[in-house]
């Protein structure tokens, strides 16, 4: 159990400083980051304390403390990703609204254009 906690410990801390190196760079947004960094923090916590591992266990009805840690992080990237997905799906239907008042602009000049030179 200490070598899995030690790895998800590490993975946690190099999650952790990826994320803060990629906000200080500008290639990640602060509102995204967030959602990185309590992910990170969560299994930070969670690796580290043993008790809270063990009751994590008996919460969800696992017998084996380390699987409970590796099923609450299965869990906390899902949420991520989950938030991220519903982000993105509202990124591409704004892209596709934007594209359409473009054309109808550019229809619009263009009729504008043409009706002018008759």
């Amino acid at each position: 159990m200490d070598r899995l906690s030690n790895v998800l410990s590490l993975f946690s801390l190099g999650l952790i400083v990826a994320v803060l190196s990629s906000l200080r760079r500008a290639h990640i947004r602060v509102e995204y980051s967030v959602s990185w960094l309590a992910a990170g923090l969560a299994m930070l916590i969670l690796s580290r304390s043993q008790p809270l591992m063990s009751w994590l266990a008996r919460m969800i009805g696992v017998g084996d403390p380390p699987l409970a840690l590796i099923v609450a992080v299965l869990v906390v990237f899902l949420l991520v990703f989950y938030r991220f997905s519903v982000t993105v799906s509202t990124l591409k239907d704004a892209n596709i609204a934007l594209a359409q008042r473009v054309a109808i602009l550019e229809y619009y000049l263009r009729s504008q254009h043409e009706s002018r030179q008759a």
